[in-house]
């Protein structure tokens, strides 16, 4: 069995096509349909919240060294089903962040 991670640059590009190789070899195209998708991503997005539920800010901020190894798997699994999702779709995560950034610069002026 390879357990060895796949390889891929430091952007999302590469990311996307190491995902699309890691589903392909498992046969999981048939699985990555938009609902599964987004499902998965907020079940992930739920257990990313749960380490935080009954710390207080101050806690939430200094993580020790084990729960914040935990809630970086949980930050990774929201990434790998937004950045598949976003793939299945045909959306470039990028582009999409850059305009609703635009966006949200209209609609909340800095002040001053």
């Amino acid at each position: 069995m390879n357990a060895n991670p796949p390889s891929f640059s430091d952007s999302l590009v590469g990311l996307r096509d190491a995902l699309r190789e890691f589903a392909a070899a498992r046969d999981w195209e048939q699985y990555h349909l938009p609902k599964n998708l987004a499902m998965a991503l907020i079940v992930e997005a739920a257990e990313l919240v749960e380490h935080f539920q009954w710390l207080t800010p101050e806690q939430s901020a200094e993580l020790d060294g084990a729960r914040r190894a935990a809630v970086g798997d949980e930050v990774a699994d929201v990434l790998l089903y937004l950045v598949r999702l976003a793939d299945v779709l045909g959306i470039d995560p990028i582009e999409a962040a850059r305009a609703k950034m635009v966006k949200n610069a209209v609609k909340y002026p800095a002040p001053g």
